[in-house]
């Protein structure tokens, strides 16, 4: 009889361990990573995350390669990176090989629908030139007021090339008719806003570019600041024709109309990632659907990169405050990530 105790205390000794052995494992040791990250740096804070999560699970994950959005999906393609949490959809769909789908695909929504986008003016210009839409910068005494360089055009705080909000912005210039009239700025975005930043605290008006999440909306606040403008109309390229309704939104708050025609996509921000990685890593394949991030979190951790704090050691530290800010949650996610290894 004691024996057979003793046998059923062992039994219920090893039960009650393998939860804890469970929740201890490391599926991803041994495998090395290969991640890559936008050029953007408003999106650093996402991929140091998600590199942060894949380590938990035992992964050995590389410095990250940063590559422009059309060289990341071809290299994702050919199988020379594993992932980045820095797709934009659909707005990227164009910047995709034809064979893309066959070997790479979007997991999860790392924020659905939250990337805003679309074109900003100085709150006292739009209410003293009666700004409402891009097509107010035919008038001269706005092309004035906006012309800072002297070259007879409004100047636009756009995207460099390789974004992809550089090809909409163009295709705007183009079939609004415009070009005669805005001059983009391409050169490096950060640089540019922060001129753009520096105009407005002199007091000169401001017309750029952004989308969320993004610093900028911090610093210069839609509604108080600057106003988000409409386009013309609604003109969708055709890559993003399927995503037409999403150009048009209401409740925009710092919107000059309710609803807005912004021309851009609100888009949805997801992890891509090689197939055959997903595959031989499930673990990393549902951390990659299981991870959100808000946009309030993501504009605040921006906000503090562009006052300063913008070393990866700042932007580490920056992950892994917010980690233990949401210790049930990403807890939850490991351990989610961990079952479905076994």
């Amino acid at each position: 009889m004691n024996r057979f105790i003793s046998l059923i205390i062992a039994a219920i000794v090893i039960a009650l361990s393998v939860p804890c052995w469970a929740s201890e494992s490391l599926p991803g040791e041994g495998v090395r990573v290969r991640p890559a990250r936008a050029t953007w740096n408003t999106g650093y804070f996402q991929e140091v995350l998600v590199r942060m999560g894949l380590k938990e699970l035992g992964y050995e994950v590389e410095k990250p390669k940063e590559l422009q959005t059309s060289m990341f999906y071809q290299a994702l393609t050919l199988g020379d990176v594993d992932y980045w949490p820095n797709g934009w959809f659909p707005m990227h769909n164009e910047q995709m090989p034809k064979n893309f789908y066959q070997h790479a695909e979007a997991v999860g929504y790392l924020l659905k629908a939250g990337g805003l986008q679309g074109y900003l003016v100085s709150k006292a210009a739009v209410e003293k030139y009666g700004i409402s839409s891009l097509a107010d910068f035919r008038r001269p005494e706005v092309i004035e007021a906006f012309d800072h360089d002297g070259d007879g055009k409004a100047d636009l705080v756009a995207c460099p090339p390789g974004w992809g909000c550089e090809t909409t912005i163009s295709y705007h210039l183009d079939v609004y008719g415009m070009n005669d009239y805005i001059y983009p700025i391409k050169a490096a975005y950060a640089a540019s806003m922060a001129d753009a930043l520096a105009n407005h605290r002199s007091g000169r008006p401001v017309f750029f570019f952004t989308w969320a999440p993004n610093w900028t909306i911090f610093k210069m606040k839609p509604g108080q600041d600057v106003m988000w403008i409409n386009v013309p109309e609604i003109k969708a390229r055709p890559v993003e024709a399927e995503a037409v309704d999403r150009m048009t939104l209401s409740g925009v708050e710092g919107a000059v109309s309710d609803p807005i025609k912004l021309g851009f996509v609100s888009a949805d921000i997801r992890i891509v990632a090689n197939k055959k990685f997903l595959k031989r890593n499930p673990a990393a394949a549902k951390f990659f659907e299981l991870f959100r991030l808000p946009l309030q979190d993501i504009n605040e951790q921006n906000t503090l990169m562009q006052d300063g704090e913008k070393s990866g050691k700042d932007i580490e530290r920056h992950a892994r405050l917010w980690i233990a800010r949401n210790a049930g949650t990403w807890k939850a996610w490991i351990e989610e990530a961990r079952r479905a290894a076994n």
